[in-house]
């Protein structure tokens, strides 16, 4: 069913595009700027819980994934307009029925294992007029108040309307709405909620947003965002960044960011109490980089997710077990290294170690947890491999009164352009 339902998508989108191409339509960098690209993404990852009385001791899976891709160019004249396809689909290999839900691929209590694929096609129509452009349809978002989720194996899209103006120099303008979430094991869409909160009581509507981003010079820059996920919660956003060249190799780079979140309308979820505040500042000189970080939450409540574990990296502290409690204090020191420093360009090293404390958790007290991760990968850069990605990653959590566990992932990755 689901293959097609993603040809006949692929058939009407190509049709389209087809239909626009004719020369009495448009002029020739429509197909000229077009960009047609297949991304291949092995992947394998295996959580191990160490806890005694895990409800499950392991989860996991290894499946292959396809990401096709087909950006159009834009008709002339001084509106001009543009159609994009888009295609996702993954197959489990890991032969059996799985190791119970695992976050990537979709789960069927009912039959009690994973499924054997799953995927979704979308089309995005655009617009652009001066510089300004406008999206219909899906969205890859990477903004303070929603972004997409590239984590684990198809991407995490949205569904909707968005505008993005640079009329004014080194101001960027955005804003839209959004009505569906494809979340990234799932092979449809649906409408969001609140991830974190006590269970699904109802759907929003939709999200809306809109912030603007004003660079006073190359090096320093400021942000400010709003977003409303309907009748659930109100999201405002201020972020600072600077670089400094401090001379003799040396870059200092910082960021500063505050989140304010309350209940919004209706309050489906009840009242929410969410401030948070972040700094990352890291130091780097030629292939060494070593950043520190903290984090901490404010209020009564978690900081609020959307549905589908949507992730947040605007949280300085953002990671696999995010470190969002309520009232919990966080840092984190993390160290990068570019092989390149010895010879070996393509290879790079990222370790960091995350610390959260002070979490409310009523009666439970001295409440703590931590992350340390170990990113280890390699691009292939000459030779008729050449662009092909290798990237090991070794997770291990530690928590006082939750799931402790060891997470090894194995990811291979290979982009066609056409």
């Amino acid at each position: 069913m689901f293959e097609k339902k993603m040809l006949a998508c692929a058939i009407r989108g190509m049709g389209f595009l087809g239909a626009l191409a004719a020369p009495s339509l448009v002029h020739a960098g429509f197909v000229e700027d077009s960009q047609v690209s297949l991304g291949m993404r092995n992947f394998y990852i295996d959580r191990d819980f160490k806890q005694s009385d895990a409800p499950q001791s392991r989860v996991g899976s290894w499946s292959q994934g396809f990401d096709f891709r087909a950006i159009s160019g834009y008709t002339e004249g001084p509106v001009q307009f543009g159609l994009d396809l888009s295609a996702q689909y993954a197959v489990r290999l890991d032969g059996g029925g799985g190791r119970g839900p695992d976050g990537i691929i979709p789960f069927h209590r009912s039959e009690g294992e994973q499924a054997r694929d799953y995927g979704r096609a979308a089309l995005t129509a655009k617009m652009r007029f001066s510089n300004t452009e406008v999206k219909l349809g899906e969205h890859r978002p990477k903004l303070p108040v929603v972004f997409l989720d590239d984590s684990r194996q198809l991407i995490t899209t949205y569904h909707g309307l968005s505008i993005e103006s640079k009329e004014i120099d080194r101001l960027t303008l955005t804003a839209g709405r959004f009505t569906e979430i494809s979340s990234r094991e799932s092979s449809g869409r649906e409408k969001m909620y609140l991830f974190n909160g006590p269970d699904i009581r109802f759907r929003s509507d939709g999200l809306n947003f809109g912030g603007a981003t004003y660079a006073f010079t190359p090096a320093f820059s400021a942000t400010y965002f709003y977003g409303q996920l309907e009748d659930i919660y109100d999201q405002h956003y201020f972020g600072l960044a600077h670089n400094a060249d401090l001379g003799n190799g040396y870059k200092l780079k910082t960021d500063l960011r505050y989140f304010h979140n309350s209940e919004d309308g209706d309050a489906y979820y009840g009242d929410i109490d969410n401030r948070s505040y972040g700094a990352l500042t890291s130091l780097s000189k030629n292939f060494h980089s070593v950043a520190v970080g903290y984090q901490r939450m404010l209020g009564d409540n978690a900081f609020p997710t959307i549905s589908g574990y949507a992730p947040q990296p605007f949280l300085v502290n953002w990671s696999t077990i995010a470190f969002i409690k309520p009232s919990e204090r966080s840092w984190q020191l993390r160290y990068d290294y570019d092989f390149a420093g010895v010879g070996v360009p393509g290879l790079k090293l990222m370790t960091r170690y995350l610390r959260g404390t002070g979490i409310d958790r009523g009666a439970l007290d001295d409440n703590v947890e931590s992350e340390r991760n170990i990113f280890l990968g390699y691009v292939i850069q000459n030779g008729p491999l050449k662009g092909l990605g290798i990237e090991g990653r070794n997770i291990n959590v530690k928590t006082r009164y939750g799931a402790d566990f060891d997470e090894n992932r194995l990811i291979t990755t290979y982009t066609w352009n056409f």
